[in-house]
């Protein structure tokens, strides 16, 4: 009987299959590809249940200056909560740098000349820059400096929140932007790199020695603040800062190279990071190219490579791992005399959690460690608009509290002030677009008509922000209660009433992807009822 059974018999189940499949309609198919599309985004992208996770802190509990910190700042032992939006890591930090919903100023310059011959633009944003003051001046105005991260100067959408709200909040801000960026050509043979900290401490004997009276704090965004802890671990107490703030550092450079080439997504932002590095060099070819491997350079596919092509040779290092030990912060928490408050989120995409020096932090006296659940790298948007970023407003918190402390005042009696240092100032507003090539040549005095001239120049610039308040703008001390409920509600609706009908439409694209997490199961649940009740008929 089985004999008789032909091949296309045979075959019935899998035409019945297909023919099965076919009555399927389309629409069904696209939305399961849909579906598909949309978890695979979940998972590759981190996608977290938005939720207020409170702040971890770690510091030394026999230290009575950390418990003095962390019993004043709010924010510290608050909450914080993303932007629902953004929930995600690779989310905020990709909003960081492809929109920032940054605030609009204008700085004004300094050209700092180092010793060496190089060049260094200081960005200067006043308090009086932002808020008309009428206060009567006088030299304590506290000055913030602000070393920015890896290929990124003062025009850096969280550069400019930070700078905007401390100058608006009655401080003075100074943006070191690094050799060779913020517009500025290389004038010398060498440029910045992970573990250079002989320009920042240039600029902060220099900022000092003009403003001996103001209070001194520094705040390092990603490698700044490997920078800026590298500093504070050489200088010990001999710095003339009385406080700082490290945000998203690295660390470790050794542990951030592995992690960063261990993901796909991680992947992503290697190459991207390397991307803006060899526009770097591009940028000052004419120097680079005299000593690196130029070749090399071109082909770089990670910044791993870039570093031993450039970086490597440049600084004078024997292989990339050296560079990276060298030039790691961690061995040099232990040496940090004076407070810092360290920032740093436990899902940042660049500088991995793995790297934090938890132990160092907690036996040192001066350090208190502040890691988020979320926040991404430099993002920490929250708020509907995500037009806040909360690191901003927790340094501020930290900086007001510690110059309220007496270990401040204590701190600026014992200062000893520098010599002046020699340099050049070139006034006036910053301009990104200064020449064909997108450069702003720093050009050295040629006569001595012009270095009396910019000497009196510098004299007259150092006179204008004298005039400046230097103190901080008294705290209003009216009930809040009904003001804290409306205040920012009203803001809020006021800036998204501001977005142009593009970005609402991009608002509620990235609403509906981000809340899938959410609606996903309900819609499952309801396409399955759907097919029961078509198998049923």
């Amino acid at each position: 009987m089985n004999a008789g059974i032909t091949e296309q018999e045979l075959l019935s189940p899998y035409l019945l299959l297909f023919k099965s499949l076919s009555l399927i309609p389309i629409s069904h198919y696209l939305i399961s590809f849909f579906l598909t599309i949309l978890l695979f985004l979940y998972f590759f992208l981190e996608f977290h249940f938005p939720r207020a996770d409170p702040i971890s802190l770690t510091f030394n509990p026999n230290s009575d200056f950390c418990q003095f910190i962390v019993s004043k700042c709010r924010l510290l032992h608050g909450r914080y909560f993303p932007t629902i939006w953004l929930s995600s890591p690779h989310l905020q930090t990709a909003f960081l740098s492809l929109f920032g919903n940054s605030p609009r100023f204008c700085y004004k310059r300094n050209i700092f000349h180092a010793t060496d011959g190089g060049t260094i633009a200081l960005d200067w944003l006043m308090h009086s820059d932002v808020v008309e003051d009428t206060t009567i001046g006088n030299d304590r105005h506290p000055i913030a400096i602000v070393i920015p991260g890896l290929t990124s100067d003062s025009t850096a959408a969280y550069i400019k929140h930070l700078a905007f709200r401390l100058a608006k909040g009655g401080w003075n801000v100074v943006v070191s932007n690094h050799r060779g960026l913020g517009g500025i050509s290389l004038t010398s043979d060498c440029f910045y790199n992970a573990g250079w900290t002989e320009d920042l401490r240039k600029v902060i004997d220099h900022v000092h020695s003009q403003f001996p009276e103001a209070p001194l704090l520094a705040v390092g965004t990603s490698i700044g603040a490997n920078v800026l802890v590298k500093y504070l671990g050489e200088d010990g107490p001999n710095t003339p800062l009385v406080g700082a703030t490290a945000v998203c550092s690295p660390w470790d450079l050794l542990i951030c190279d592995r992690f960063i080439n261990r993901k796909p997504v991680q992947k992503l932002y290697d190459r991207v990071l390397t991307i803006g590095l060899q526009g770097y060099a591009q940028l000052h070819h004419s120097v680079i190219s005299r000593l690196a491997d130029w070749d090399g350079i071109k082909k770089s596919r990670s910044v791993r490579e870039f570093d031993n092509y450039a970086t490597r040779l440049v600084g004078k290092f024997e292989t990339t791992d050296t560079y990276y030990r060298h030039s790691s912060s961690t061995q040099f928490v232990g040496n940090v005399a004076i407070p810092l408050l360290c920032i740093s989120a436990l899902d940042d995409p660049v500088c991995t959690k793995e790297a934090i020096p938890w132990d160092e932090c907690r036996g040192n006296k001066n350090i208190v460690l502040a890691t988020t659940t979320h926040g991404g790298h430099l993002a920490y948007y929250e708020g509907v608009t995500a037009t806040s970023i909360w690191w901003v407003r927790a340094v501020q918190e930290y900086f007001e509290v510690l110059l309220s402390s007496p270990y401040a005042e204590r701190r600026q009696k014992s200062q000893i002030i520098p010599e002046p240092l020699e340099s050049s100032i070139d006034q006036g507003p910053f301009v990104v677009d200064a020449g064909a090539d997108g450069m702003i040549a720093a050009a050295t005095a040629a006569s001595e008509v012009e270095t009396t001239r910019a000497d009196t120049e510098e004299q007259e610039n150092i006179a204008r922000i004298k005039k400046t308040s230097y103190h901080l703008p008294p705290k209003d001390n009216t009930p809040q209660g009904y003001n804290s409920l409306l205040g920012p509600l009203k803001k809020r609706v006021d800036q998204l009433s501001r977005y142009s009908r593009k970005s609402i439409w991009l608002l509620a694209y990235i609403a509906i992807v981000t809340t899938w997490p959410l609606l996903g199961p309900a819609f499952l649940l309801s396409i399955k009822k759907r097919f029961r009740r078509l198998i049923e008929k």
